[in-house]
């Protein structure tokens, strides 16, 4: 493996993050009463600096090895997350270093868990930055693997066998460049009319900005203390719910539904994985709206429907925009919601979690194997939205639910260890590896991480980014 070949394309990442980083800076210095123009600056000028020199001092390659692939992007990762928490750091305030080291990589993975205990204090520059951070991020990962990788298609599929559908993976064989204009151009659309539309609906431009990037990166950062429910605005809710759904769903299902090509045309409701995603969350939708207005949580059934169906996608997609405290909602109602927040939204998207791609695999396979016990002289084939599923791919996904679920495990004995409690350590645990962002208990909808313990906030940070990059990466670019 060559470091050159590393440290060049983490300068290229630097050179990006150091243009968002400068661009909140500009934002900044438009408000006179912005007081954090400096630390923007600084902090911009710091990361196009070192990627600057990155750049001189290390030769472009044209050959790029799968192993150093796997390492570009966990280096890339790790190198916008450090430079990321400049910002935060050189502000201050409620920025220790853990915070702002938690802070930053729970921007740039769109986790949204936030150690801020008052969003609405802080200038707009460094506002914009937190959620540019996620915006960049929600995207990042696979324009990220889609640089690195190597140009022989094997190699392509490799690497993002575990991060895509198999419609997406048929996209991709058209060309990597293909595939990331698709994803950019997708991604970028869906902010857009995001933006105009809450713009419309009665935002303030600089909110609508804010929110429409963090539900279309399925992020959940919001500058207001009490998330959406600050604005009390059924249109609004309305106009997040569809943006939250289009960043957890296939992009390149999606771009096919509503941009025809000259290959086969894909439609998203013709999509099993996308149908069932959606009866899910009905269904869960359903559950939910009855048990609150059973429990008396809420005045009309009406009124629990709106407050379950908003929570529930914002969960499901791991955005975590808040309109209730879901604290005080029953047992079984918040059982719900933790399983939204480990199955989580489609592959190919911004949404994080085990992804429902996987759980329809492995669930069809569980299938099969049933009735091959029952009848073993037929031969049956695992095929998800109509495309033969090997058993290559089916192991990985098994083994991909595992590693996730014991890691999550860790992630909880870690978090009573450092003395959390156990309701808010296992939510905290699962919202972090899925990078939904609240929790339960001390971490919930209208709470934050800020009374974690440091060394919590630590192996957070370590959850959040094995479960934005879905962990093969992080063993892959250690393995000799």
């Amino acid at each position: 493996m060559r470091p050159f070949v590393i440290i060049r394309h983490c300068g290229i990442s630097l050179l990006i993050i150091s243009a968002l980083i400068l661009l909140s800076a500009l934002i900044a210095l438009s408000n006179p009463s912005d007081h954090s123009f400096l630390p923007l600056a600084l902090s911009g000028l710091a990361a196009f600096s070192c990627g600057f020199i990155a750049l001189i001092y290390t030769k472009p390659v044209t050959n790029i090895y799968v192993k150093e692939g796997y390492a570009i992007v966990l280096a890339s990762w790790i190198t916008a997350w450090i430079f990321g928490a400049l910002p935060y750091l050189i502000y201050g305030g409620e920025f220790t270093l853990v915070n702002s080291l938690f802070e930053s990589m729970s921007g740039f993975t769109t986790t949204g868990a936030s150690i801020l205990n008052d969003i609405e204090t802080l200038p707009q520059g460094i506002q914009f930055w937190r959620i540019a951070s996620a915006w960049i991020g929600g995207i990042g990962v696979v324009l990220l693997i889609t640089l690195a990788i190597p140009s022989d298609r094997n190699g392509q599929v490799i690497l993002v066998s575990t991060e895509t559908s198999g419609l997406a993976r048929e996209y991709f064989r058209g060309g990597k460049r293909g595939f990331v204009r698709m994803m950019l151009i997708t991604y970028t659309s869906i902010t857009l009319i995001s933006f105009i539309s809450l713009k419309l609906a009665g935002m303030e431009w600089f909110d609508a900005l804010i929110h429409a990037m963090s539900a279309c990166s399925t992020c959940g950062f919001s500058n207001k203390n009490n998330s959406i429910a600050f604005f009390d605005n059924k249109l609004i809710e309305t106009i997040l719910i569809l943006s939250m759904l289009s960043g957890a769903v296939n992009f390149t299902l999606l771009y096919s539904t509503i941009i025809p090509g000259r290959r086969k045309r894909f439609y998203i409701f013709k999509s099993e994985v996308f149908r069932v995603f959606i009866i899910l969350l009905a269904i869960a939708t359903l559950f939910i709206t009855v048990n609150l207005r059973i429990r008396t949580l809420s005045d009309t059934t009406a009124e629990s429907f709106r407050q379950a169906v908003f929570q529930t996608v914002s969960i499901a997609t791991t955005t975590g925009f808040a309109t209730a405290d879901t604290n005080i909602w029953p047992d079984f109602s918040i059982g719900i919601l933790i399983v939204c927040s480990l199955i989580c939204g489609c592959a190919g998207s911004t949404s994080g979690g085990i992804k429902i791609d996987r759980i329809v695999l492995v669930g069809k396979q569980i299938h099969f194997q049933i009735h091959q016990f029952m009848d073993p002289f037929v031969v049956r084939r695992n095929r998800v939205d109509g495309r033969l599923r090997n058993p290559i791919e089916i192991n990985q996904a098994e083994l991909f639910i595992l590693m996730y679920l014991a890691l999550v495990f860790i992630g909880v004995e870690f978090n009573t260890i450092a003395g959390m409690d156990f309701r808010s350590g296992i939510s905290a645990a699962i919202a972090c590896m899925g990078n939904v962002g609240p929790g339960f208990g001390q971490v919930g909808s209208f709470g934050n991480y800020s009374s974690m313990p440091d060394a919590a906030k630590l192996f957070s940070i370590v959850l959040m980014l094995a479960g934005r990059l879905e962990i093969y990466p992080l063993i892959l670019s250690f393995k000799k």
